[in-house]
């Protein structure tokens, strides 16, 4: 009975709305005709009418609200752009749930900050002896079985550094980064094959492998891309370098990849774009790079049989270059390794559907997508349907492995599934999206059927599990690269728009914008919540987060303890409500200082913080981890020391003094 009133109160508020808002032709209806059973529908009305909100306003506000205490029914992971992190947000709710630290030092986290174990993860993505703090985020990927997200890994790229990151998804932590000794920059990372056997990378601004010297007059000769496959082994949660690989492929400015998926398992796709390798020189009276690069109608799908290539590694058949295994473009070819095929000119965008069947490709300067058949693929490589670039690669003929054309709009870009045999495609210059029909193997059945308005100049988008053998086919999410005028002004900076659509009817709407002002979002993933399995505390008191093993400083209550050998200082501490425990600290100046503190704590959100003023250390110590740094003693004085999240009633009484003698 109560749910049938909650359902009447909402029919009456929606329709006592559209009459508030000049929906119907009936006067404005007294508070007194809306009132059903001591509810306030008219108060709602009141509401609405004053704010100007129409029934769609409220539609939209009602798929959206997710009252206190309620949970989201997806999450959404989206890079962080120039932030050098990933931000996880609720759907449909669109509330920030947790700014995951990567390749830039957070101190609300302790990452980088002090913490030995963080520091560490952060210099192994240094370049040569450049310590590199920034990063550029842009693909996240979540670890995938049989295709499917399964929620325990994801991983992120930097495009600046070329490296890639391993976030643990029991605890919403980077644990690994690795840099790429092949390029400098890589942009088209991080994608998985179905079992996450590997994360694939395409490199994009070609260099020298190693980034060696070379003038760019010697550009066609010696600059070169590669097709990265890092090696993911899942029982440590780590990428294993020494067994991943790379295939060269020309100096084409490689973009974006998509592994193959079950009719297209052990493929990889990776668009590009300069097929004409054109070398710039605006400085030297040459056309600038952009049109430079945007002179041929069709640039150059890459097409990599990762099977055969990890076959042609096993058997020897590579090239060491800076420490990675390198499959050269000779061998890749003798190998049945690499082809190409063309594609729409400037393309930003190749997708996988579901069955693995078909291949879309679009382009920026081309109103279709492309369609391309993996069957078809198979049958002119069977019949040798090509003929070769001035490096050896055989170029399919594009009738031959072309399924379909489909005209969309203005500078089509990504694209993602549902399950009712739809694609979406992201519009960047008609700032909207496109959904559109799979026409399976009948070439006219790829058909436009709607576009919707978002705001504005969007790039990639996200639906439910939108890019697995399986999507959802419930939300979508538009990462629209200008704002303008749909949030207060904050300056010159603006934010972001990420707005929701609801795909689920027969019509897509805009359900809810959300500003994002820690970075530029690229793309993003969506996850069922309940594929996800966090922990709540570290399975045992005295948890290492890096390694996911007992740390070899934890410390145990009443085993805390200063040790003291010459100037070398070794400090075991532990936290809890309300507690630090050593709260004295002696020192002299010029002492080494190592520092590791346990959380006793084995209570769901009793994080405890730590900071020391004057020596740059800040951390986050989570229920039952143990965490370490070190220093030296080179400012004499008296420090305070403290927990930095409030913990209890007495939190502000959690501190410590650190006493360095002159």
């Amino acid at each position: 009975m109560r749910k049938f009133f909650t359902i009447l109160l909402l029919a009456v508020m929606v329709a006592s709305i559209t009459a508030a808002c000049g929906g119907g032709d009936d006067a404005t209806p007294t508070p007194a005709a809306l009132n059903v059973e001591g509810g306030l529908p008219a108060t709602a009305m009141e509401i609405a009418a004053a704010r100007g909100l129409t029934p769609d306003d409220i539609a939209a506000a009602l798929k959206t609200y997710t009252p206190s205490g309620k949970m989201d029914e997806y999450m959404l992971f989206l890079s962080g752009g120039h932030s050098g992190n990933v931000i996880a947000a609720g759907v449909p709710s669109m509330r920030i749930l947790k700014n995951i630290a990567v390749f830039t030092p957070e101190s609300w986290q302790g990452y980088g900050f002090g913490s030995k174990e963080t520091e560490a993860v952060l210099d192994a993505g240094n370049v040569g002896d450049v310590k590199i703090r920034m990063g550029d985020t842009h693909h996240p990927a979540l670890s995938e079985t049989d295709g499917d997200y399964d929620g325990q890994y994801l991983f992120i790229n930097d495009k600046t550094n070329a490296r890639v990151a391993v976030i643990d998804l029991r605890d919403f932590e980077t644990k690994q980064i690795v840099k790429d000794p092949l390029l400098i920059s890589a942009h088209g990372s991080t994608f998985v094959t179905p079992n996450t056997e590997y994360v694939v990378q395409g490199s994009q601004y070609n260099t020298p492998l190693g980034w060696e010297y070379a003038p760019i007059s010697e550009y066609k000769d010696k600059y070169r891309g590669t097709i990265t496959f890092w090696k993911f082994d899942r029982s440590k949660g780590r990428i294993i370098p020494e067994e991943s690989f790379a295939v060269e492929v020309p100096p084409y400015w490689q973009d974006l990849c998509d592994a193959g998926k079950r009719a297209s398992d052990g493929w990889a796709f990776c668009n590009s774009f300069n097929a004409e390798m054109y070398t710039g020189g605006v400085e030297q009276g040459n056309p600038p790079f952009e049109a430079g690069v945007s002179q041929r109608d069709t640039d150059y799908l890459h097409l990599v049989n990762w099977k055969k290539a990890e076959e042609a590694i096993n058997a020897g058949k590579f090239e060491t270059i800076k420490g990675m295994k390198v499959l050269r473009i000779p061998t890749a070819v003798a190998e049945g390794v690499l082809y190409l095929a063309p594609e729409p000119k400037s393309p930003h965008g190749v997708d996988v559907s579901p069955d693995g069947k078909y291949i879309v490709v679009a382009g920026k300067l081309d109103p279709h997508v492309t369609v391309y058949s993996i069957d078809k693929i198979q049958q002119a490589i069977d019949g040798k349907q090509w003929t070769l670039d001035e490096f050896g690669i055989p170029i399919l003929d594009f009738d031959a492995v072309m399924m379909a054309q489909v005209e969309l709009g203005l500078g089509p870009l990504h694209t993602q599934f549902d399950d009712r045999g739809y694609a979406y495609t992201s519009l960047f210059l008609d700032s909207a999206v496109a959904r559109w029909k799979l026409g399976g193997d009948d070439p006219n059945g790829y058909v436009l059927v709607e576009k919707t308005p978002v705001q504005y100049n969007i790039g990639h988008i996200a639906a439910a599990e939108g890019d697995t053998v399986n999507p959802d086919g419930k939300y979508l999410v538009a990462l629209n690269k200008w704002a303008v005028d749909r949030f207060p002004r904050v300056g010159p900076l603006l934010p972001q728009n990420i707005q929701l659509l609801d795909i689920s009817g027969d019509q897509m709407k805009v359900i809810y914008d959300m500003p994002m002002g820690i970075g530029e979002p690229h793309y993003a993933q969506m996850i069922k919540m309940d594929k996800l399995s966090p922990w709540d505390v570290y399975p045992e008191v005295g948890w290492d987060p890096i390694a996911q093993a007992p740390a070899e400083h934890a410390t145990k209550a009443g085993e805390e303890r200063i040790i003291r050998n010459g100037n070398q200082v070794e400090i075991y501490m532990t936290v809890i409500r309300s507690r630090l425990n050593p709260e004295h600290v002696e020192l002299k100046k010029g002492d080494h200082v190592a520092w590791h503190i346990t959380n006793l704590e084995t209570a769901k959100d009793a994080t405890h913080g730590f900071q020391l003023g004057g020596y740059n250390i800040s951390l986050s110590i989570e229920p039952g981890e143990t965490t370490s740094f070190e220093f030296e003693a080179v400012n004499d004085g008296t420090f305070a020391y403290f927990c930095t999240e409030f913990c209890s009633a007495l939190h502000l009484e959690m501190m410590g003094y650190m006493f360095v003698e002159p």
